[in-house]
């Protein structure tokens, strides 16, 4: 037998979970407009080296020191922005992804991944 989930949201269609997943994207789809992550990046970029005349910037791995173009970055948290499950987890939730320049790293997409893998205990 199915088991009935609770949809107490969006008048009645919609589960808790739908809920703050729908408020998680948001928020991080605000964030990427956020000025002091994309300072992280004004900070550690240069004119491209690069023959290839289109790219225009190139930006420093902060883990191998490597430059690299704009779509090989990622800007990681320092302090990660944790889970947002209920109305209690929205203030903190909020103040990590919101931070300022200094709550972020700048890695290229290979350290990035590492450091994720090594985060989680190596769980993929």
């Amino acid at each position: 037998m199915a088991r009935k989930v609770d949809k107490p949201y969006a008048s009645g269609t919609w589960s808790r979970a739908r809920f703050f997943g729908f408020l998680r994207s948001g928020l991080r789809r605000m964030s990427v407009r956020w000025r002091p992550k994309n300072d992280a990046l004004t900070t550690v970029r240069r004119p491209s080296q690069s023959d290839n005349k289109r790219l225009k910037w190139e930006f420093r791995c902060a883990d191998c020191g490597g430059w690299f173009p704009r779509k090989e970055i990622n800007v990681h948290h320092l302090v990660e922005c944790g889970e947002l499950k209920s109305f209690e987890d929205l203030p903190r939730f909020v103040e990590r992804l919101f931070c300022e320049k200094a709550g972020f790293r700048v890695e290229c997409l290979e350290c990035h991944k590492a450091r994720h893998e090594t985060e989680k205990g190596g769980e993929k």
